[in-house]
């Protein structure tokens, strides 16, 4: 049995193992040697550690470590990946931590290595028979990159937890809700030929800008539908962010491809915004016979709503002081609430770090983040309340 080392060594070793994810293969690592620190460490202080390999994804895998028996109690989440870096860009190496003007710097310090610690330390000296309801910490692989960790979680219907904390970067505010986030791809298939004649082929994009055309008056629509004050942009956005097609201007375009972004708010749903969106790009074709391709370029990210009433919700509310808040980024968060927890993202780190050149952590998030976390297992685990239970 090891037991952990102090709470700064323990960032310092996690933030020293690269466990980039990306859609890049060539960027893409394996968070498997982080997973397996952190079992190593929970092993030795009494946790019943299972590792969760991903069949498709050879080196990736989630680590399930609980605490305790029985129905309910508390996950305390996080994932393990990182996203790319820039070359050149950084004061210091990525993959060393390094302290200066009272911060943490290192790739994951922010979002979200430094959170795994941090519920680790507020786990030190726990044993199980001190806890009526489990403690369930939960390290998940590829947040960054597809969420296909969360999504191996849901297919094996692990973990149970009753309330779970997840610990993005928020400043220490508790968020209950957040926007979805789904990215899709609509192509349009046409016909080649010579540009002196257009009766000698289908220009996929003539049929692309009708599209087009259409898709613009649907994001108008969907602004005017749904409306939740709780965000800084209160409205679900429809963003075109990418297109690509044709070779040549004097070449009758054969094949155009869209890829476009929907952050959708709480309440709307994922499926329906796909149908939608393919009845709409099919309207707009019309009965001209060009082809039409449209497929999710990745499975994407339901909206969260977590009760303002979820005991979850209230306990963090009033061990922060703050009201709970909405943010306009997608977790992990309504994976962990189809299994039936009720879910609040509540984590040291600044937003406006993660994914950035020199991400830190300050310093005096630490202690503030254990005494926190102590708590709630307190109120979760050790003595849960009627509520809890």
């Amino acid at each position: 049995m090891v037991s952990p080392p102090d709470l700064r060594e323990m960032i310092a070793r996690l933030i020293a193992i690269p466990s980039i994810s990306s859609v890049n293969p060539e960027e893409d690592q394996a968070n498997r040697p982080v997973v397996d620190q952190l079992a190593e460490w929970l092993s030795g202080m009494g946790f019943a550690v299972e590792i969760q390999e991903l069949p498709e994804a050879p080196g990736k895998a989630n680590l399930i470590a609980t605490l305790g028996r029985g129905e309910g109690g508390l996950v305390l989440a996080g994932h393990t990946d990182t996203v790319p870096f820039d070359q050149g860009r950084w004061d210091s190496d990525p993959f060393r931590l390094c302290e200066r003007d009272d911060k943490l710097y290192g790739l994951g310090t922010s979002d979200m290595k430094a959170f795994l610690a941090l519920a680790i330390e507020a786990a030190r000296g726990l044993r199980a028979q001190d806890l009526k309801q489990p403690l369930i910490l939960l390290a998940t692989a590829d947040e960054e990159s597809g969420m296909s960790g969360a999504r191996a979680l849901l297919e094996a219907g692990r973990p149970r937890g009753r309330h779970a904390v997840i610990g993005e970067p928020t400043n220490l505010v508790p968020v209950r809700m957040h926007k979805g986030v789904m990215m899709e791809s609509v192509r349009v298939i046409g016909r080649s030929g010579h540009s002196s004649d257009p009766a000698l082929g289908l220009n996929a994009l003539d049929g692309m800008a009708a599209v087009l055309d259409a898709l613009l008056r649907w994001r108008d629509e969907l602004r005017q539908r749904y409306r939740n004050a709780a965000f800084h942009v209160p409205e679900p956005t429809l963003n075109l962010g990418r297109i690509c097609g044709g070779d040549n201007p004097n070449r009758i375009c054969p094949e155009v491809e869209l890829q476009l972004d929907i952050r959708p708010l709480p309440g709307m749903s994922l499926a329906e915004l796909r149908d939608e969106l393919e009845r709409r790009v099919r309207q707009a074709l019309g009965e001209r016979p060009w082809g039409v391709e449209l497929k999710p370029l990745f499975p994407g990210v339901e909206p969260l709503e977590t009760p303002a009433t979820a005991p979850i919700v209230q306990a963090a509310e009033r061990l922060t002081g703050t009201s709970a808040m909405a943010a306009a980024f997608g977790t992990e968060a309504p994976y962990l609430q189809t299994l039936g927890a009720d879910v609040v993202v509540l984590g040291p780190g600044d937003i406006a770090q993660a994914h950035q050149p020199n991400e830190y952590l300050r310093m005096d998030r630490l202690t503030p983040t254990v005494d926190l976390l102590r708590q709630l297992i307190k109120d979760f685990c050790v003595n849960p309340t009627e509520a809890a239970e």
